[in-house]
């Protein structure tokens, strides 16, 4: 990590989480996230596991050598990644581990006609349902929601893969 980042390892949590893949079989992935909601996250992910909610894969942002555009075009549902907000010095929730992307090619980041990433162009259109598509109101969105989490799919700019926390 580099040294002018805004968080300690201490702070960090390593989490290993069930989930069933888009093949409807059980997977291990693994993530990093702030320790401070680190419980809450299990108990997310324990309850979508118990609903079968489909999940592409989670690895750790590592795998795509810390690059997260690698990250979001390989649909993989991650948390920890330190970075700035685009075009900005601000530290990101993803760069506190407050912040959780969920299958990204099927919950882009909308702005206009950019969509990041690119091979989510396809489920821009969100009133045509497809497996691991985010939509207000199921399993996965009501599980972050309850715990007091935010999801980007209601901002201006949609990025549908995002939840994020904030700490009081």
């Amino acid at each position: 990590m580099p040294e002018d980042v805004p968080i300690d390892f201490d702070e960090l949590s390593y989490l290993t989480l069930s989930y069933y893949g888009f093949d409807g079989n059980t997977h291990v992935g693994e993530m990093i996230i702030n320790k401070e909601v680190a419980s809450e996250v299990v108990d997310i992910f324990k309850e979508i596991y118990e609903k079968k909610y489909p999940i592409d894969k989670i690895k750790l942002i590592d795998e795509y050598n810390a690059v997260d555009e690698l990250s979001m075009s390989d649909n993989n549902s991650s948390s920890f990644c330190y970075r700035t907000i685009k075009n900005t010095n601000i530290v990101s929730n993803h760069g506190k581990g407050l912040a959780i992307d969920i299958n990204p090619i099927q919950n882009p980041h909308v702005v206009g006609d950019d969509i990041s990433p690119k091979n989510g162009y396809n489920f821009k259109d969100r009133t045509n349902i497809k497996q691991g598509m985010i939509i207000e109101g199921d399993d996965l969105y009501n599980a972050f929601i309850k715990k007091g989490w935010t999801w980007g799919g209601h901002w201006k700019n949609p990025d549908y893969q995002h939840f994020e926390k904030k700490l009081n």
